[in-house]
């Protein structure tokens, strides 16, 4: 959830950007240890030096130790099991931590009023309710909390509030293009540095964020974990299968404060807008065209390779685009997903049935710039523009 990522985003800003393993983590694992890695161990403690560099984000540590724990983010390596429940950890202090739920083991007791916690760091936390203690301060407005959740809570909270004012104080120096938070910010800058830190392991491509890799990877593995209950159809992520779902319901939530035309995704708006606006951030290389999306550049660039990834099973065509493909495919299963909620009339693609639903509307959004005539979907609009063009008589 987007809860969630800011927790994970502010997280990352009050428990050390550098990082190094969790406390509570370190110290559970510290317990496990022989003599001879307790001396290798503090053999490694910080020096005030960072030697150890991680290759795949440029992240530095103290030791070398701690940068291979750090690596398993990138891999995805969770070499400690439980063997009670069978769920996978990256530290050996999580897993101690984690058994401890089943054993209902609280070795941690308050001095002042005798609670016991499983962690020694849960029961630092609890005891700034008998001192007072408030160590995690907002950076925005200054109020102090008890506990990291609770500030994460605050935090997240001012930032929910701007998505109804608006406000967006982080800007990109760039292009100008502005944020409601650091992270989006510097997430965005990425796409004119070009900086991938994360890569794929089953085909080597590379990612800008962890959470753009992670889905990617579900790719290889074919998994989909939500479901169409209209037709069936499954998605990756809850977001695709929400947006998937208004084809079916014809909701367009997203509106042009300019000329009013609605979308069913915010995106599909901020695209819409740079008609109004011209902008054109993404540049073709070979030929210097612009385009307001790097999909349109992407899908641009086959021209100029003759790329078509997506070959059709049955007949052998190919395409530059899934859609295309996805289209293809229903020509031959005679499978039409849209249909109409006022005329049950179904068609194969959603497009057609946003310009079907126009006979019922009465809406005609395609204008003559030479009579004035309107017309319900471009195509009626071009045959017409070719009777002033003398193609037509």
């Amino acid at each position: 959830s987007v809860f969630l990522k800011y927790k994970q985003d502010i997280q990352t800003n009050y428990c050390g950007s550098s990082g190094e393993p969790q406390h509570h983590d370190a110290e559970e694992g510290e317990k496990s240890l022989s003599r001879s890695e307790h001396l290798k161990k503090h053999q490694q403690r910080p020096t005030g030096k960072k030697s150890h560099c991680c290759s795949d984000c440029g992240k530095r540590f103290n030791s070398s130790s701690d940068l291979k724990i750090h690596q398993r983010i990138h891999t995805g390596e969770k070499p400690y099991s439980c063997d009670q429940c069978g769920n996978s950890f990256t530290q050996l202090g999580s897993l101690i931590v984690h058994q401890r739920g089943h054993t209902g083991e609280k070795p941690y007791s308050c001095d002042q009023c005798g609670k016991s916690f499983t962690t020694s760091s849960s029961r630092t936390t609890h005891q700034r309710t008998h001192t007072g203690e408030k160590p995690y301060g907002c950076d925005q407005c200054g109020k102090s909390f008890t506990h990291l959740n609770s500030m994460i809570v605050h935090h997240y909270l001012n930032i929910h509030q701007r998505t109804h004012t608006g406000e967006k104080s982080y800007s990109c120096d760039q292009c100008g293009k502005s944020f409601i938070t650091s992270s989006q910010l510097t997430t965005h800058q990425r796409v004119h540095t070009g900086e991938k830190f994360h890569h794929c392991s089953g085909c080597g491509k590379s990612f800008s964020t962890l959470q753009t890799l992670k889905l990617h990877q579900k790719t290889h593995t074919g998994e989909k974990s939500y479901s169409c209950d209209q037709c069936g159809k499954g998605f990756i992520t809850s977001s695709n299968l929400t947006i998937h779902q208004r084809t079916h319901t014809g909701e367009k939530p997203y509106s042009c404060n300019q000329c009013g035309k609605s979308f069913n995704t915010s995106s599909h708006l901020t695209t819409h807008q740079r008609v109004h606006t011209g902008e054109k951030l993404h540049h073709c290389s070979n030929c210097g065209k612009s385009f307001s999306t790097s999909q349109s550049l992407k899908l641009h660039q086959r021209t100029h390779t003759g790329e078509n990834p997506y070959s059709c099973i049955q007949c052998g065509k190919s395409f530059t685009t899934s859609r295309n493909l996805t289209i293809c495919q229903r020509t031959h299963t005679g499978e039409r997903s849209f249909s109409c909620n006022q005329c049950g009339k179904s068609f194969v693609q959603s497009s057609d049935l946003t310009v079907h639903q126009r006979t019922h509307t009465g809406e005609k959004s395609y204008n003559c710039d030479q009579c004035d005539k309107r017309y319900s979907d471009k195509r009626s609009l071009i045959k017409h523009q070719k009777i002033h063009e003398g193609v037509v008589s």
